[in-house]
């Protein structure tokens, strides 16, 4: 009995001679060679005569790199060529392969990224935005292996907690649709808020940004506010934080450093559906201070959405990396593959969102990374829809329809274990946080926002060394008599020693930083003082 069978034939349609294996399947349409060939330009990076391996070859062969980081060059090679049938090409070595980067270095790259990276949603898109602002969160990510190499090791040192060099990279993220704006990395000893201070020229202030502890610096947090942008993060629980006037939501206005805040407290009660409940506590700081237009329990159901930047990072580490360590063992080569990683990241973010803009109301949160990934990769390897006609502008390709026939469920509200697995991660004898040992959905979560702590009493009307002398004459109750004409007023010593004119600077800073340890009056900050018999003014 014979079988039927069916003949498919296939039309390929891709660069002409020497530049064919020069594309990236269906994602070319995000990377066209007009753009690779104006970052190499604009970098001077373009052969001097035309290789065997031209440069616009080598920037797509360092995408598909990272496309494929399970195989060696020579096979990644082999995948870019695949369905190239019928067309002679080159046969490089892998050692072809690596001079081959060499020749571009990472500055092509590293301008290929800084095309692509920034907000790609529209205002309408399903949660972009809270009121007027379009939400972004910073966060750090130093678990990012790099080859065990000594030249790595020299540049990053080698951390006992992974056995491996690791990158420190910082990035300023979309929330709503994990779409990069800006990344910078090097060294862990680079710290954090380091990093992020190289980022603040990408805020704008239409922009809301989220971030967790450690960045509620005074330096950082004033120069965000030069930028424009709002801030909702959370404070480090040595912060002290003074309550100048509270507000009718159980929040409070005051200050750090030299900018004004609201602070708000708050214990979030989960309940899940096996019945387990368990208590977690936020102490958040905003610089959108009208209770009426954001109220404290909005402000904190809306910092949930900074665990956005977590599944960037998961994406990133876990969907396209799998773990695994980046190939390069000299700092220049892990520059230029990280470039390529967050390029083609955000490529696959980009396609992501067509599809998700494509169908409205669907929320860019249900379009799944992995099947993005993978269909990418098939089309890289039949050499599908590289060009493509004109006509066909803005239609979605296999990739956005795959999305589309795939999308999540929309999003539930689960409760993450974060358990450490590794025994040798820095973090493997933090105490249990009451979380269940496995995810589970939650059915109630209740948001308890705290009142602020009682003020400081009022100062007495003498100090115990001025028992016997008349307050007028002395020095100490000139000053706290001016402070308290002006309770909210923050003032520095050289204003009070310029407003009675008969005290030195010297004499100014010493006084008032004794005062200050034995709370006369208050230290709001570096050379900030204020009184501290302020009376709260409540606001209904």
């Amino acid at each position: 009995m014979s079988v039927p069978v069916v003949t498919i034939t296939r039309t390929v349609t891709v660069a002409a001679g020497r530049f064919a294996p020069g594309h990236l399947g269906e994602l070319t349409a995000v990377v066209p060679f007009q753009l690779v060939d104006a970052v190499l330009e604009e970098t001077r990076s373009v052969q001097r005569r035309l290789r065997d391996l031209p440069s616009r070859v080598g920037m797509y062969f360092l995408l598909a790199m990272c496309l494929f980081p399970e195989v060696g060059y020579r096979l990644v090679w082999d995948k870019l060529t695949a369905g190239l049938d019928g067309i002679e090409v080159a046969c490089p070595t892998p050692k072809v392969l690596r001079d081959l980067r060499r020749r571009l270095g990472s500055a092509p790259v590293q301008a290929l990224f800084e095309v692509l990276a920034g907000p790609l949603a529209c205002p309408a898109t399903p949660g972009m935005r809270f009121g007027p602002f379009r939400t972004v969160s910073f966060d750090g990510c130093s678990s990012q292996k790099v080859s065990d190499s000594e030249r790595n090791r020299l540049w990053l040192g080698r951390t006992s907690h992974h056995g491996y060099p690791t990158l420190e990279l910082m990035t300023l993220v979309e929330t709503g649709t994990r779409s990069l704006i800006g990344a910078v990395f090097g060294p862990p000893a680079g710290g954090e808020t380091g990093y992020a201070s190289r980022l603040l020229p990408l805020l704008r202030p239409d922009m809301l940004v989220l971030w967790d502890k450690g960045f509620d610096g005074n330096g950082f947090l004033a120069a965000v506010n030069v930028t424009g942008a709002q801030v909702l993060g959370r404070l480090r629980a040595n912060r002290r934080t003074p309550v100048l006037t509270r507000l009718g939501d159980g929040s409070y206005l005051s200050v750090i450093g030299t900018e004004k805040v609201r602070v708000i407290g708050a214990t979030i009660t989960v309940t899940c559906a096996d019945g387990t409940v368990f208590t977690g506590s936020y102490r958040l700081v905003t610089t959108l201070t009208d209770a009426r237009r954001y109220p404290a329990a909005g402000l904190t159901a809306l910092y949930h959405q900074r665990w956005e930047h977590e599944s960037a990072y998961y994406a990133l580490r876990h969907t396209i990396m799998n773990g695994r360590v980046l190939r390069s063992e000299d700092p220049a080569g892990v520059g230029q593959e990280m470039w390529a990683l967050l390029a083609l990241y955000q490529v696959l973010r980009t396609v992501m969102l067509e599809a998700a803009e494509s169908l409205p109301g669907t929320d860019p949160d249900r379009c799944c990374f992995t099947v993005a990934l993978q269909t990418a990769r098939d089309q890289v390897v039949q050499a599908a829809a590289v060009i493509t006609d004109p006509a066909d502008a803005g239609r979605l390709g296999l990739i956005g329809h795959r999305i589309l026939a795939r999308l999540l469920p929309p999003r539930r509200q689960r409760v993450s274990t974060r358990k450490v697995k590794s025994p040798m991660s820095r973090y493997s004898t933090r105490h249990d946080d009451g979380r269940p040992d496995t995810s589970r959905t939650i059915t109630g979560l209740d948001i308890n926002i705290l009142e602020p702590a009682e003020s400081h009493p009022q100062l007495p009307a003498t100090s115990r060394d001025d028992r016997h002398t008349a307050p007028t004459d002395r020095r100490r109750h000139r000053i706290l008599a001016l402070l308290e004409k002006d309770p909210t007023r923050l003032w520095r010593p050289r204003d009070i020693a310029a407003h009675f004119g008969d005290i030195t600077m010297e004499t100014m800073y010493r006084q008032l930083s004794r005062w200050a340890e034995t709370g006369l009056i208050h230290k709001l900050g570096p050379g900030l003082y204020g009184a501290t018999a302020w009376t709260p003014t409540p606001i209904a």
